[in-house]
């Protein structure tokens, strides 16, 4: 038997239970994957208690591990694959699992630069990343200025808009400033005054983006970006209506078409030593509720994995 946490409930961490699961034998078309370690993401938490959710629901949407099944006449997302090949995969149902079988589509070959536990939290904050800098239009010597620039999609966003030659300026704590060095960017606090730093910082801006989802984010962005469909945000689409800039989100037909098509590229980057995941801290499977709670505070430091 295998096992995999659930949401029984809507309440919260309280209704995740570890539970005794029987994993189906891949079909045609199909992989099953030994879980080396499960990615954590905000969304896992959140979409748990989303209206009309059907309880229970299996909990986790990004995978490292290896093949230990494959159906008959398949391949996997990049290509031929075979028992025992280290692979990764997104856009999973039930990740927190010591096993799971899952379409061959969403199964690719894990990056050799990446540990397990970085290479399960590589493709939701890649691909949203991805998905971000693609949207500001944003080109070689362009400047954009990045809210969050120190959390999971920051990070990520500051490597890829560093390949594509884009100038980024990302708002921090201090304590988190060298972060933002590491990773290319300019750091620059948060807080009163963020407007005439940003300025100071470089400019003009071609775009905004926000990973953090506070209205100084919002506000400071409208002020300095003229047009608003260059201003992008992942956590507040209630701004879009009354502001007109722009939300994705992967529950969003557009961005998930996106994110899917952008996986072998992510992967790549990786692969090529261009796109590191910084892994703050590992937790036992069986740990996932305390897990949660650290990664809910957006402290963390860097990203958290669950090692079956």
């Amino acid at each position: 038997m295998a096992q995999a946490w659930f949401a029984t409930g809507p309440e919260g961490l309280e209704t995740w239970e570890l539970r005794e699961v029987d994993v189906p034998a891949p079909q045609a078309g199909e992989v099953t994957i030994r879980v080396h370690a499960a990615g954590m993401n905000p969304a896992d938490v959140k979409h748990s208690a989303r209206p009309g959710a059907t309880f229970p629901v299996p909990l986790g949407y990004e995978v490292s591990g290896e093949i230990a099944a494959i159906g008959p006449d398949t391949s996997i997302g990049s290509g031929s694959g075979s028992i025992g090949d280290e692979v990764v995969a997104f856009r999973v149902t039930g990740g927190y699992a010591t096993e799971l079988t899952l379409p061959a589509e969403k199964v690719f070959a894990k990056p050799r630069t990446l540990t397990h536990p970085a290479a399960a939290n590589l493709l939701l904050a890649g691909a949203t990343a991805a998905e971000l800098v693609e949207l500001t239009g944003a080109g070689e010597g362009d400047t954009i200025l990045l809210h969050g620039a120190s959390g999971a999609v920051g990070v990520s966003v500051l490597q890829q808009a560093a390949v594509r030659g884009i100038r980024v300026v990302g708002t921090a704590s201090d304590a988190r400033a060298d972060t933002v060095r590491r990773y290319g960017g300019i750091p620059i606090a948060y807080g009163p005054g963020l407007a005439d730093r940003a300025v100071d910082a470089g400019g003009p801006y071609a775009a905004a983006v926000d990973a953090i989802g506070t209205d100084e984010a919002i506000d400071v962005s409208l002020a300095l970006v003229a047009d608003r469909s260059r201003i992008l945000t992942i956590v507040r689409p209630d701004r879009v209506a009354s502001d007109g800039i722009v939300a994705i989100g992967g529950m969003k037909r557009a961005s998930a078409v996106f994110r899917d098509a952008a996986r072998p590229a992510i992967i790549d980057l990786a692969e090529r030593g261009l796109l590191e995941v910084p892994v703050a801290r590992t937790y036992p499977l069986e740990q996932a509720r305390e897990a949660a709670e650290l990664l809910m505070t957006g402290h963390a430091g860097g990203k958290i994995a669950l090692i079956p």
